[in-house]
């Protein structure tokens, strides 16, 4: 059993600590697993701790992660990581960094992160992307804590109950999930950095499908646009096609204003039942 506070705050669970330059170490927290292994969108901010870091020591004055590309190469275990970061340009709009994480001198993910700087203020020039129609908060159904899925102690998951009925075995034959979700772990609010969890935090939309057994992600990109105005956003995640195992999957998220915060794709490995 995990105690309730241990690895929970997001800001200290994916910190970072230099130990030379261009390298970083981290420790992994139970809190932000799946089946006992760190979240994708977890590890996501971890390393955007370590890009932002050695960006800084390389005079960089970029602030946000505004695009990032992970490939996950092996899985980790909970416990200390190492991070090794390559600033490859500092430039006066945009910082381009590599960054990969290794577990015992294994590489777990490498990552091309760049870097920018979002304001609360700036206009929206244009938005094609339309915020989905969700249930009220009061009317969806909360996602419970398991022992499985731990990550659910600290992100709120309110799944609209039109895509629920994979709960109770009924399977649907739209590949999509809906809902609201809130950043839970007792420190913060949504943030331009904490969004890398957020891209990441919904069930997988193959669920309702029957998908079963983790969902790995193979490769996961977030693009974070605007930073968050409300506690709650509003998120759809969808399949878009199923093939040879794999699932391409995308997700957006909305906040109380309707605009798009951030928007992520990925690449996962997925079991549907036979026939399916």
């Amino acid at each position: 059993m995990i105690p309730a506070d241990e690895g929970r705050a997001l800001a200290g669970a994916a910190s970072v600590q230099p130990v030379g330059p261009g390298r970083f170490s981290a420790h992994l927290s139970p809190i932000y697993t799946v089946v006992g292994h760190p979240h994708g969108g977890y590890l996501q901010c971890v390393i955007a701790s370590a890009a932002l870091a050695g960006a800084n020591d390389e005079g960089s004055a970029h602030t946000d992660v505004t695009a990032i590309t992970t490939n996950y190469v092996n899985a980790p275990n909970v416990g200390t990581v190492e991070l090794r970061v390559d600033v490859r340009r500092v430039g006066r709009g945009v910082t381009f960094v590599y960054a990969a994480l290794y577990q015992h001198e294994v590489l777990v993910t490498e990552s091309v992160i760049t870097l920018g700087a979002l304001h609360v203020d700036s206009p929206v020039r244009y938005q094609e992307a339309v915020a989905p129609d969700v249930a009220p908060l009061d009317k969806c159904r909360q996602s419970t804590v398991s022992d499985d899925v731990n990550i659910m102690r600290v992100v709120d998951v309110r799944l609209d109950p039109t895509v629920t009925g994979w709960w109770n075995g009924q399977l649907s034959t739209q590949g999509e999930v809906l809902g609201w979700l809130r950043l839970d772990d007792g420190e913060a609010a949504w943030t331009p950095w904490s969004l890398l969890l957020a891209s990441d935090a919904l069930p997988p939309a193959t669920a309702p499908l029957g998908s079963s057994g983790w969902v790995p992600t193979l490769q996961l990109t977030s693009y974070v646009r605007r930073v968050p105005t409300s506690e709650w956003l509003r998120a759809r995640q969808w399949a878009v096609v199923i093939a040879d195992g794999l699932v391409d999957q995308r997700c957006e998220l909305f906040d109380d204003a309707g605009q798009l915060v951030t928007s992520s794709t990925q690449i996962a490995m997925v079991r549907l039942p036979v026939g399916h």
